[in-house]
């Protein structure tokens, strides 16, 4: 490959696409059902305008500030996802592009790296646990996390196990052995590259989840836990309440659409919020989170920290979530292509992306940094929010 710089996170997103597999690229684009959700969440910041000023710009635009406690040189952080088979170095390569860019970053219980390996690369790390398995064992992945200095919780609840995609779902086994590696490698043969770099390692994806088992318990495969999860009632706010008591410190709920839910939430004893459909991977058709940003963020904007995830792709993107009220955004595919694509500097990449992108709106827009954004900075077209619940 000539020079591994990307302009934008869709070069990186076409190079990723001609790196990896067909199965693990479709994985990360997944989306449910008709990808309605999936596609909204891209074309909702398409619809909304900005307006730029030609004199009396700012010579410094300052965007540095702090999600859930940590100081973040921009309002960037990572979002949880699990990265098996991407890139042999993971999330490891992740955290040390984030420590370098000095931006917070969220790591999965369906991660591919152990929580202590990630930390210890980047001490501004979340760990993400999913409402799964018996309550004992939820204390026991917090204690761990607690153990390994990560710096807050993310609960993820906006995942409804929706399926059924009319484009298809992407195979994915549950371990890789002989029988499988025969069934993939004509896919995998046409990916020379992701193939020596996972043989330079002497090892292959072996898709175990090692921050899901507890107690000294093997390393479960991801449909092994991603089974224990389906399988486990969903907890009720007074759940929700006492896992956040547990813990003591900062804590995100990340999947809110509704302003009674974010009440809910604050009630709940949570520090943050996240406001996201995961990606159009919760039921189809729920609004992209940019357009119920808003109604959440005057609900309960002044008690909480509301982060937005979902359909970034530009620092102009950043600046439009901001001026509808976020205090920061989460990323998931950017990254992933970045990822994909380059690696460690891949995923440095994409935040650089960001940032210039968001100094070059907050330039053009006159602004002396994102503290002067507000929703009045927006043109907003008739139509765009749904009606408010």
């Amino acid at each position: 490959m000539g020079n591994p710089w990307f302009e934008t996170v869709a070069v990186a997103k076409a190079r990723s696409k001609k790196r990896l597999p067909r199965s693990v690229y479709g994985a990360i684009v997944a989306g449910a059902e008709a990808g309605i959700s999936r596609d909204d969440n891209l074309s909702a910041f398409d619809q909304l305008g900005l307006r730029p000023v030609a004199a009396g710009q700012h010579a410094h635009r300052e965007m540095a500030t702090t999600i859930m406690g940590q100081p973040a040189s921009m309002p960037v952080m990572i979002s949880p996802t699990g990265v098996q088979a991407v890139h042999p170095e993971g999330e490891v390569a992740v955290a040390r592009a984030t420590a370098a860019r000095g931006v917070p970053m969220g790591l999965s219980s369906f991660g591919s790296k152990p929580l202590e390996d990630v930390v210890a690369a980047n001490p501004q790390t979340f760990f993400q646990i999913y409402w799964a398995g018996d309550r004992d064992s939820m204390s026991a992945r917090m204690e761990r996390a607690r153990n390994a200095g990560a710096a807050g919780m993310i609960l993820t609840l906006d995942w409804s196990f929706s399926h059924g995609r009319d484009w298809g779902s992407p195979s994915i086994p549950e371990k890789i052995d002989l029988k499988t590696a025969i069934e993939h490698a004509p896919d995998v043969l046409t990916r020379p590259q992701w193939l020596m770099s996972w043989l330079k390692t002497k090892q292959l994806p072996d898709l175990g989840v090692p921050n899901f088992p507890t107690g000294g318990a093997p390393v479960p495969g991801f449909f092994e836990a991603y089974g224990t999860w389906m399988s486990t009632p969903p907890p009720s706010w007074d759940d929700i309440a006492g896992l956040i008591e547990e813990w003591g410190g900062e804590f995100m709920i990340k999947g809110i659409g509704r302003p009674d839910e974010a009440k809910r939430a604050v009630q709940a004893g949570a520090t943050a919020i996240s406001v996201s459909n995961h990606g159009g991977n919760n039921i189809d058709s729920s609004p992209a989170p940019i357009r119920v940003l808003p109604e959440v963020v005057d609900a309960v904007g002044s008690e909480i920290q509301v982060i937005m995830d979902g359909g970034i792709r530009r620092g102009s993107d950043v600046v439009k979530a901001l001026a509808f009220g976020a205090e920061a955004v989460m990323i998931g595919r950017a990254y992933l292509w970045g990822l994909a694509a380059n690696g460690q500097a891949g995923v440095e990449n994409v935040l650089d992306i960001l940032r210039s992108g968001m100094d070059a709106t907050l330039l053009g827009m006159g602004k002396s940094g994102i503290a002067d954004l507000s929703i009045d900075d927006i043109s907003i077209p008739d139509g765009f929010f749904p009606p408010r619940i």
